[in-house]
């Protein structure tokens, strides 16, 4: 657990009141990342969601050849910095990750259990209505991100 205070810093989070803010500091505990661990990969179940607190990660993703799957190519598709939301995919069904995020240096983060976060969501509707926003707007600044990297790797030199 930490102070609901600690929360309240993070412009993520302004949509919650004193009551939910209190409830989710309760589900959120700081935690700790080594330059090049993993912190979750593409495809595993999605029980946790974080903010980084300091350091970088990376966000991975490999595309797989499906006439040879041998043929593998891995792409950054976004820097996660300081202050961003994490692990949207803890709050989202299928709650599968869609990427692989690697520390890029030595990082600090809340950790926020996604499986309790779901059950307040189901108890709160204000909450679930804002919780949802946030990763609505999470969601379409890392797909635009993503259209940009990939509009420059096809433009022509």
């Amino acid at each position: 657990m930490i102070s609901p205070e600690v929360l309240r810093r993070y412009p993520v989070f302004s949509f919650l009141d004193t009551d939910q803010l209190r409830e989710i500091s309760m589900i959120t505990e700081e935690v700790d990342l080594k330059k090049g661990e993993i912190l979750f990969k593409t495809d595993e179940s999605a029980n946790t969601c974080y903010l980084l607190l300091t350091g970088g990660i990376e966000l991975r993703y490999v595309v797989v050849d499906e006439i040879n799957p041998e043929l593998r190519k891995e792409f950054v598709i976004g820097i996660i910095n300081p202050g961003d939301f994490l692990g949207i995919s803890a709050a989202v069904e299928p709650n599968r990750y869609t990427s692989t995020a690697i520390a890029m240096g030595d990082c600090r983060l809340l950790q926020i259990d996604g499986i309790a976060l779901r059950a307040l969501c189901n108890q709160d509707q204000l909450l679930n209505c804002g919780l949802q926003g946030m990763l609505a707007r999470t969601a379409v600044d890392r797909l635009h991100s993503t259209r940009i990297q990939l509009a420059a790797a096809t433009t022509p030199s």
